[in-house]
């Protein structure tokens, strides 16, 4: 019996985890890969996180990248040297979330990776969760499986408020950079961009559509934009994958259970950044499931409200520059990415010191009645 059953060993999974283990609660996670497992992902992290643990995440860093460099349809180059405290944190999926999750174990936290959940039942006051090797029960639940788990249907969530995306991307092996830049590609691909993100002895090429109506040869287009690198994507292993943009405000507690990460739906719908925001609801639930098995009875309610207030009412605004700038790329292109400025506000925007709903007032102010129709986010 065991006081929460985590299901999903990403971001979300590992945080809640690692600091419900820390306040002394019996945890278990459930991850139906083997750890650790290759997790198609750019790997870009906002080094904030760190202020959310008092461990080091230095072992699970790849390498840190210091300079930023954009293209338009892989011309009219723009290149931005981060003069931040902190370079953004490029990780490999398989060793950042193992990691984390090794540091939950350390505080007490079990783990049983190789074990995909099967099926749940509510029975009395607990959680039966069944696998093939056998049924567990647990006071409170996380589903944490991601995008395309099937734990938030099973818990009665069976219309979600989130856009689906798309992205393909490739590990191609490649020198390690004497100066890390993060590679950007906007106006190939519609409603979306080609990225290059550096890895120690290595590079993640991909390519995501987040708006739907997107071109259909993404294959075609992220292998052109490869050979600028001296990749061959075609002979690369590809993964495809979807996300879970946040689409809208919605209900995320249920009987003893809470949505966390991509289940809840709260990647960022203009950048597609998913790994702070899964973190941030870990973090979340966490303080909700002990604060619950402390006899607070209103405390998974809390968690839907808080996860509103502190994230959603910023994805509205990020979805309406979204709508924006992906109908007007080019004219995004110019008059905001050009700009030397708006790399430092996208950081800021990423580490939490500002919030969209600055940008996005300030654009409309400066861009005039030019991408109004667009801010609608239609």
């Amino acid at each position: 019996m065991f006081d929460c059953i985590i299901v999903g060993a990403g971001p979300a999974g590992g945080t809640a985890a690692y600091h419900l283990a820390k306040r002394g609660r019996k945890v278990l996670v459930l991850e139906k890969e083997s750890l650790p497992r290759y997790k198609p992902c750019g790997g870009g992290v906002s080094p904030i996180v760190q202020e959310w643990f008092d461990f080091d995440f230095t072992p699970a860093i790849s390498l840190k990248a210091n300079a930023v460099s954009y293209t338009w349809q892989m011309g009219d180059p723009v290149e931005v040297n981060l003069n931040t405290k902190e370079a953004v944190w490029m990780v490999r999926r398989e060793v950042f979330d193992h990691f984390l999750i090794q540091q939950a174990q350390k505080q007490g936290a079990e783990l049983q990776d190789g074990t995909e959940v099967t099926g749940i039942e509510f029975k009395s006051d607990r959680w039966q969760v069944k696998t093939a090797n056998g049924t567990l029960e647990g006071q409170y639940l996380i589903a944490a499986d991601g995008a395309k788990g099937p734990m938030a249907k099973w818990l009665g969530f069976k219309e979600r408020q989130r856009q689906m995306a798309g992205a393909l991307e490739a590990e191609s092996p490649a020198p390690t950079p004497t100066q890390p830049t993060i590679h950007f590609d906007f106006g190939e691909v519609k409603n979306g961009y080609i990225w290059n993100f550096p890895k120690a002895g290595g590079y993640s090429i991909g390519i995501g559509t987040f708006r739907g109506g997107g071109n259909p040869d993404l294959k075609g287009i992220v292998a052109k934009y490869a050979e600028q690198f001296g990749v061959d994507f075609q002979t690369c292993k590809q993964y495809g994958h979807g996300l879970c943009l946040w689409d809208g405000n919605q209900k995320l507690h249920t009987q003893n259970a809470l949505l966390a990460g991509e289940a809840a739906c709260v990647v960022d719908p203009f950048t597609a950044e998913g790994i702070r925001p899964s973190m941030f609801t870990g973090l979340k639930v966490a303080d909700a499931i002990d604060g619950a098995l402390a006899g607070n009875i209103n405390a998974l309610e809390k968690y839907s409200q808080v996860i509103q207030e502190e994230w959603g009412s910023d994805m509205v605004w990020a979805k309406r520059l979204a709508g924006g700038f992906y109908s007007f790329p080019k004219v995004g292109y110019k008059v905001g990415v050009k700009q030397p400025s708006a790399t430092l506000i996208m950081l800021k925007i990423l580490s939490g010191e500002l919030r969209y709903s600055e940008v996005v007032n300030r654009a409309l102010k400066r861009l005039g009645g030019s991408f109004v129709p667009g801010m609608g986010g239609k």
